[in-house]
């Protein structure tokens, strides 16, 4: 057992209580936030060299043995989504520090970051189906207040959409795990395995699988995105970034879980499923970040987008698709933060969101211009940047899985996903401007948080052999499910 699996959930959420208690200071708020996003940063470090060197790392709360007792499991695919989360986070912090305002700051913003934090990499370590809920909803409720957070009326209308498909959604996921643990006894995922292997997925089972795809397709944003567009267009540019970065991928991670240890028994009817679905959604999203004319439609539309390319690799079930996806998950937190803080900025110094209000800004910030050109390029997979590796892998794997609709889909929405990026470099930045030099406000404060994504945008691309040994660890523990079941129920002999 390892206690350092539980300090990513028990860091932000003793933080936020501290700073509960402490309302009114807000330096000491800032100070303890940005402490706790890098406390998690080297945690993350640390447990994926032991996960490398040792194997997957667990812990039994209480000393309850699986699957009898809340088991905490940290497997190289879990740590490698935490380390992008409090890289994304930190940045998105010290976004905040600048933009958020005094108000939100007052009213708990803090706080409520970090346990929405908690809630997101509880959802990656939790070994169990029922403690995923909880986590779930520690982090929903966290959102729920962050959406509104400021009162105006497009979050409060956007917050009563939002709140009503989770809630809807929430309880599906009840009914759902209300009837896997009346037909298995147990809802520990490496038992979940075991058992569903032994009584065979028959038709009653895949049925409950879809239950659960659906569920988590309308966290994720997969084919039932109705609500997401409006939701994350609404709130500051800091709250927005940490939910275009991170919301969707706990559904994504879900579904990656369940599908890859729990239902892996019928890929014919569920990965070929979540194939039509991602494909419907990489066609959907791509016409609506085209056919879109302001900011913030266009970037939250490449948010559904990429939800599709990734489950895309899933669909394949293959070693390459499933490869793809892990680059692409963890490119797509990164560069979605990085996006939604460019196109956040833009309007922040313009206050203006229509591209065709907005022109010339390259001859005034030079260094945003050329970074969201980079962010644009990453996004649209062009090498030598992050989404590159990720978006070939993921092409192999559906090709390699006879699904050469799914990757000619994805291939030919990168298009649509770059034309509609580059529709805004060239609107906001190109041309000419009628603003004067120093009349906008400097946007210095800014570029920190910007400027660390972009280069690690661009690291994550030119160095990706740095971090393929801890993809290729994680792959096989998705692929071999044995490893997962045997370091939960303590019958591996390495741990």
């Amino acid at each position: 057992m390892n206690n350092l699996v539980i300090l990513p959930i028990v860091i932000p959420v003793i933080t936020g209580m501290v700073m509960v208690i402490f309302r009114r200071d807000i330096k000491l708020h800032r100070l303890l936030s940005l402490a706790a996003t890098l406390s998690i940063l080297g945690i993350a470090i640390l447990l994926m060299n032991q996960i490398n060197a040792l194997g997957i790392q667990t812990l039994q709360l209480g000393g309850w043995e699986a699957p009898f007792g809340v088991s905490m499991v940290a497997d190289m695919f879990a740590m490698l989504l935490i380390l992008a989360t409090s890289v994304v986070a930190t940045c998105c912090l010290i976004y905040a520090f600048q933009t958020i305002g005094k108000e939100r700051e007052n009213f708990y913003f803090y706080p409520l970051f970090l346990f929405l934090i908690a809630g997101v990499n509880g959802s990656f370590l939790t070994g169990d189906i029922f403690n995923l809920f909880v986590c779930f909803e520690v982090m929903l409720v966290a959102s729920y207040v962050l959406i509104s957070l400021g009162g105006t009326k497009l979050q409060l209308r956007e917050s009563i959409k939002y709140i009503l498909v989770n809630v809807i959604s929430s309880s599906l996921f009840l009914v759902a795990i209300a009837y896997l643990y009346a037909m298995t006894g147990t809802l520990n995922f490496a038992h979940l395995s075991l058992r569903i292997a032994e009584m065979g997925q028959d038709g009653l089972m895949t049925t409950v699988s879809f239950l659960f795809l659906i569920v988590f397709s309308l966290k994720a944003g997969l084919f039932l995105f109705f609500w997401l567009p409006g939701s994350y267009g609404a709130p500051p540019t800091a709250i927005a970034a940490i939910f275009a970065a991170l919301l969707t991928k706990v559904g994504i991670y879900s579904i990656i879980r369940m599908f890859t240890l729990v239902f892996y028994h019928e890929p014919q009817a569920t990965h070929l499923l979540i194939g039509i679905m991602a494909a419907a959604t990489m066609i959907l999203g791509a016409i609506g970040a085209v056919a879109y004319a302001d900011i913030k439609r266009i970037l939250t539309y490449n948010v559904v987008v990429g939800v599709g390319f990734i489950l895309a690799g899933v669909a394949s079930f293959t070693p390459a698709g499933l490869t793809g996806s892990v680059y692409y998950l963890i490119h797509d937190i990164v560069v979605k933060a990085l996006i939604f803080l460019l196109g956040g900025t833009i309007i922040h110094l313009t206050g203006k969101n229509k591209l065709k209000e907005i022109s010339g800004l390259i001859r005034l910030y030079p260094s945003l211009g050329w970074m969201f050109f980079i962010a644009a390029l990453s996004l649209a997979g062009i090498p030598p940047l992050s989404g590159f590796l990720g978006k070939i892998f993921i092409t192999e794997g559906t090709f390699t899985a006879g699904y050469f609709w799914l990757g000619g889909i994805g291939l030919f929405t990168s298009l649509m996903v770059l034309y509609s990026i580059m529709k805004i470099f060239m609107s906001a930045f190109w041309g000419y401007t009628d603003y004067e030099e120093g009349e906008l406000e400097s946007p210095k404060g800014l570029l920190f948080p910007i400027g660390l994504l972009t280069l690690m945008t661009i690291a994550l691309g030119l160095g990706a052999q740095g971090i393929s040994q801890y993809v290729d660890v994680a792959i096989e523990g998705l692929m071999n499910t044995h490893l997962y079941i045997d370091a939960v129920l303590g019958l591996n002999p390495r741990i």
